[in-house]
């Protein structure tokens, strides 16, 4: 009886651990049943199940085929829907599963190391906060940065962006990755240099 519990406990423990979600921005694409190909970034990812954001969220129990940066190819069908993203269940088999959580353990070192290297470099009040946001569809938003970073911005707009946005602050390409009331914080798709990052920055 104390083997049988031991070895369920391993079993619930590597199920854990199989499904232990990391929240990790990655840009990537998409096909669903359709044929056409989406783009897309992730919400967060395990080994076995991934949350995207795209432009179409697919039937529940419809096939998924996705290329996501980093991780290569992930094969899967759509789980559910939530808010506007939709949750993919991966099938592959263990040792690809296996490679993937190698992965997306690298990433998310590779994220924390960076963090910390980040918060290394103060954020800055620019003198000069007024600033235009444009979207991929050509709408152009007046926004206020509130503080500027090498690796992103937080800016105060009234535009309503769902995380994984493409955006351009003035002709700073970047992607929104949090929401707050009454703005929102972006990551910029090239770093800034830690020279030009004084109050007395432009984007």
């Amino acid at each position: 009886m104390f083997l049988g519990a031991m070895k369920l406990l391993k079993i619930n423990e590597e199920e854990r651990r199989r499904d232990q979600r990391f929240e990790l921005a990655l840009p990537g694409r998409y096909m669903l049943r359709d044929g056409h190909e989406y783009p897309c970034w992730t919400l967060d990812i395990s080994p076995a199940g991934v949350a995207i954001i795209g432009l179409s969220k697919g039937s529940v129990g419809e096939r998924v085929v996705a290329y996501i940066d980093q991780i290569g190819r992930i094969e899967g069908m759509v789980a559910r829907h939530f808010d506007a993203c939709f949750a993919v269940k991966m099938e592959a088999p263990a040792l690809k599963r296996e490679r993937i959580a190698r992965k997306i353990a690298w990433l998310v070192e590779r994220q924390t190391t960076g963090a910390a290297d980040n918060r290394q470099h103060e954020r800055v009040s620019p003198r000069r906060s007024r600033t235009i946001l444009s979207t991929p569809d050509g709408n152009r938003h007046i926004a206020a940065l509130i503080d500027i970073s090498i690796p992103g911005a937080a800016l105060s707009v009234a535009a309503a962006l769902p995380v994984g946005s493409q955006v351009i602050i003035g002709q700073t390409a970047a992607r929104v990755v949090r929401q707050f009331e009454g703005g929102i914080a972006v990551a910029f798709d090239n770093q800034l240099s830690a020279e030009i990052l004084t109050e007395d920055v432009i984007l």
